[in-house]
């Protein structure tokens, strides 16, 4: 069965590029292009609703950030797939965030942009080495300080805190995992082992307590 595609850019021009790019895969179907977040969810609530949504992150009205959440709000298992020209850590962040899948840039080749479909399309998470860099960049901005008084406070080990320090500022554990090249399960088996450290059973419980921690 063909993997259906939705591509939403404001861009026609390159919503066709793409799509003629994609089309070229047998095992690709692009049942739908829209000119901005709005139009995407109309076309979905129309029928059109798609294995995976290819989102441009800036648009006018409701951007790729915003439209991402919507997406995962209305269709929980439509895959959001972020391509783009900006790579701004923030943007990244917000988007993973909000629930898509992956951040690909526009520069991508032909031949990637499909694997990566597929990719998206199975589950896996999709974050090339450029990418993954902006995320390891923004981990690295967290003060030392904050790290100190964290592991004087709670008793957990370096990477702990490390990886406890990103849970405070915001990361998922699919960024977590990226940014400290860990795979998924590693990470999770960090994350248990700080809540049982910190005596919490959720990760709203563990941050209020780490907050309380860093004073």
């Amino acid at each position: 069965m063909k993997i259906k595609v939705m591509i939403v850019d404001d861009q026609v021009i390159l919503s066709e590029g793409i799509r003629s790019v994609i089309a070229s895969s047998g095992d690709i179907d692009v049942i739908a292009v829209a000119g901005g977040g709005q139009q995407a969810l109309d076309l979905m609530a129309d029928g059109k609703v798609p294995d995976v949504v290819l989102l441009d992150i800036r648009m006018p009205g409701m951007n790729g950030v915003v439209t991402t959440g919507e997406i995962k709000k209305r269709y929980p298992n439509v895959k959001v797939l972020i391509l783009t020209t900006f790579d701004d850590s923030d943007y990244i962040l917000s988007a993973l965030n909000n629930g898509a899948c992956g951040y690909l840039l526009k520069d991508i080749g032909a031949a990637a942009l499909v694997e990566a479909i597929k990719n998206a399309c199975n589950g896996d998470t999709i974050l090339p080495a450029k990418i993954a860099r902006k995320i390891t960049d923004a981990a690295k901005m967290v003060t030392s300080d904050r790290e100190i008084r964290l592991r004087r406070a709670s008793g957990l080990s370096d990477r702990e805190v490390e990886i406890a320090v990103m849970i405070v500022e915001g990361f998922n554990n699919r960024q977590i995992a990226s940014a400290l090249n860990l795979s998924d399960g590693t990470a999770r088996n960090y994350i248990s082992a700080i809540y049982l450290k910190l005596g919490c059973d959720s990760r709203a419980s563990a941050i209020e307590k780490m907050r309380e921690m860093l004073g």
